[in-house]
């Protein structure tokens, strides 16, 4: 492909490939497959790196991230993030409207209105129309500068097209997690054994200053937009401006409304009190400003808030209920949740007989009682939490809750490590409702994708001790399933024929299916690359598995104890036998040149430039080798930073060369060490 042709392919697919995103994140509409979108990518990608200097500035390929931030510099906003004041009555919103009228001398004003979104908020800043820099809030006057972050969301443009565009502008927003993505990201940490996240507002301010782009890229953040500034504004109002937001091509939530006066006002409030549960964030309230910019202008500021802005809040959905007990729930990693039983009570439009307790801690903390009657708030979890007690209604005769200490399906002692908040019950291999979370896990689209079968027909296949563990799956015989009830020919074979398909399923997404603890999708995708086979895996010393990318002490230690457990092992040789596969086809990166002429590599450590994979996939790339571990015939040991001691301290007795960063640079450009 010549140069020329290469860039009308790139400037069709780019201009294909933000069409397609526009219309899935503004207008919830999509016209092509999620398979068709990430094909178009990839192609884009391929050609991007034939012709990099083909790369347009609003390229897509910057969406998926990779850019690894070890720190955030700090940046001072050029007009300060000050926050809005807030009110909780419709008499102190007239008292607002009261104060806004007699500041603008009884001149006729109107006010437009905007939902109050519970996200981070951001502060965009585009040159020439080129994102140039993304910035958290930080105390307002500054904050953290998460560009390479923000690139990543798709809803963001990198590139504003159209007439007039200023030379410098600012666009400020509301980032946030949607409902379903937070959902979905909680449904995995329970996968990998880890504790749920709490809310979607933390864990989308965590997830903006993670250091690693394309984990941030996988997040899913999204973000509304909701105002313009700049200098010598030439728009009157902020409704003016928003509309040129939309414009441009920007993610404005269509909820917003122009009112004429403060009844306008409380009736928009009135109206998305409840309708606001349908929107795919969470909303807390909504924010009245006056529209006119001049009369914005007129009114000015306090030290901390505007005068022609104010933000009314919701009351929290919350009410009072008995608690009648708690019961506690075991999980597929043996992770024990305790739920309260409450008196059933309508809250933000359904019926609410349970509620989230989290863990032991939240229980000492609001020393609950049986037959207290308790606060309970439904956000945007699908289980309402309780959030406090009302102590007037207490008992005196009534005892602290004391936690269970031993397992409520099997008996056993329950243990709590060091560290973390949640009880587990030990009896992995004994617990009816761990054996059949693993199967359900184990059957799941991103592991064996048996999708014939269910939890109904796995709960009848445990009961009449048909199927104990994942690997009994593979002995169901056709005669075996016809005793199932609602079973029959038909259905029997097709439950049999997605259990042989499941047997080409690739290695990384067996190893995810096994189900060790803290080994999510992402890491077995990395652990089966770096080791390639199951047995590699298995024989792994910890200081071996703290080798492979992505790969902490507590993941490591969770693989090297899994298969040390003897019943572990023979569920892997069994699995074998079926004919599972587990051996990586993952194909090496392709040969750039033989600089590193097949020297040997040991990484460890931390790294300013580079993550430890990047850097395995260079060496390879260039003729090199990557050991597990230090040995006397290893050419080089890759040292960052926090490397653990013990690598090191067996580089120097055996007198491997210790490299720096820097060093592997020269290297790459030539200059020997």
């Amino acid at each position: 492909m010549t140069p020329a042709q290469a860039k009308k392919e790139i400037e069709q697919l780019t201009k294909a490939i933000n069409y397609h995103n526009e219309l899935y994140y503004q207008q919830n509409r999509s016209e092509i497959s999620d398979l068709e979108f990430d094909s178009l990518l990839a192609k884009l990608a391929t050609l991007e790196e034939t012709f990099p200097h083909l790369r347009q500035p609003d390229s897509p390929t910057q969406r998926v991230g990779g850019t690894i931030t070890k720190t955030f510099n700090t940046v001072y906003h050029k007009y300060p993030m000050l926050s809005l004041g807030n009110t909780y009555s419709q008499e102190e919103l007239e008292d607002f409207d009261a104060r806004v009228a007699k500041g603008l001398d009884d001149e006729d004003y109107t006010y437009f209105c905007e939902l109050k979104f519970d996200g981070v908020s951001i502060s965009l800043i585009y040159e020439n129309g080129v994102l140039v820099r993304g910035v958290t809030r930080g105390d307002g006057i500054r904050g953290d500068d998460v560009t390479a972050n923000v690139k990543t969301i798709r809803s963001i443009p990198l590139m504003v097209k159209g007439k007039d565009i200023p030379p410098l502008f600012e666009v400020r927003g509301e980032v946030f997690m949607p409902k379903h993505v937070f959902n979905q990201l909680n449904k995995e940490r329970e996968d990998i054994g880890e504790e749920r996240y709490a809310n979607a507002r933390n864990t989308t301010s965590g997830t903006l200053k993670m250091q690693d782009s394309s984990e941030v890229a996988r997040r899913k953040l999204n973000c509304f937009v909701y105002f313009l500034m700049m200098d010598n504004i030439k728009t009157k109002t902020h409704e003016e401006c928003i509309h040129l937001l939309e414009t441009w091509k920007f993610n404005v939530s269509r909820t917003y409304q122009q009112c004429k006066d403060l009844h306008a006002v409380l009736a928009y409030i009135n109206h998305w009190e409840s309708r606001r549960q349908e929107l795919p964030l969470e909303t807390d309230g909504v924010v009245i400003k006056v529209n006119r910019l001049a009369q914005q202008q007129q009114l000015g500021y306090t030290a901390k808030s505007p005068r022609w802005a104010i933000a009314y809040k919701y009351k929290a959905e919350s009410t009072s209920t008995r608690l009648n007990n708690i019961t506690y729930q075991v999980g597929r990693t043996g992770a024990v949740t305790p739920v309260a039983e409450l008196e059933p009570v309508f809250l933000a439009g359904t019926t609410v007989k349970r509620a989230s307790l989290h863990n032991a801690n939240e229980i000492a903390r609001l020393d609950l009682h049986i037959g207290d009657y308790v606060f309970v708030e439904k956000g945007g979890d699908i289980i309402p939490k309780v959030t406090g007690v009302d102590l007037n209604k207490r008992n005196a005769e009534t005892a602290s809750v004391v936690y269970v200490d031993k397992c409520p399906e099997c008996g056993t002692k329950l243990v709590r490590a060091a560290g973390e908040a949640a009880f587990y019950c030990p009896n992995v291999n004994g617990c009816p409702p761990q054996i059949r979370g693993r199967i359900e896990h184990f059957i799941q689209r991103k592991a064996m994708d048996i999708d014939s079968l269910g939890e109904k027909t796995i709960e009848q296949l445990y009961s009449l001790g048909m199927v104990t563990s994942p690997a009994d799956l593979y002995d169901l015989r056709k005669e075996d399933l016809l005793k199932l009830e609602g079973f029959k020919a038909k259905s029997a074979d097709n439950l049999l024929k997605g259990i042989m398909k499941s047997k080409t399923i690739p290695f990384e997404n067996v190893l995810f299916g096994i189900g060790i603890r803290y080994v999510g999708k992402t890491v077995a995708e990395k652990l089966t690359r770096y080791f390639k086979t199951i047995d590699n895996i298995a024989s792994a010393s910890k200081e071996e598995l703290l080798a492979a990318p992505e790969v902490g002490e507590k993941i490591a230690e969770s693989v090297f104890e899994f298969f040390r457990s003897p019943e572990n092992r023979n569920e892997i040789e069994r699995l074998k036998i079926a004919g599972l596969n587990f051996v990586s086809t993952a194909t090496e990166p392709e040969k750039e040149s033989d600089i590193l002429a097949n020297k040997s590599f040991v990484i460890s450590g931390v790294f300013q430039h580079y993550e430890r994979d990047q850097l395995q996939e260079l060496i390879i790339k260039n003729g090199g080798r990557i050991l597990s571990s230090v040995s006397g015939k290893l050419d080089y040991l890759l040292a960052g930073d926090n490397m653990g001691p013990s690598k090191r301290e067996k580089a120097e007795k055996l007198k491997v060369k210790i490299i720096s960063e820097q060093d592997f640079e020269n290297l790459m450009k030539g200059h020997s060490h």
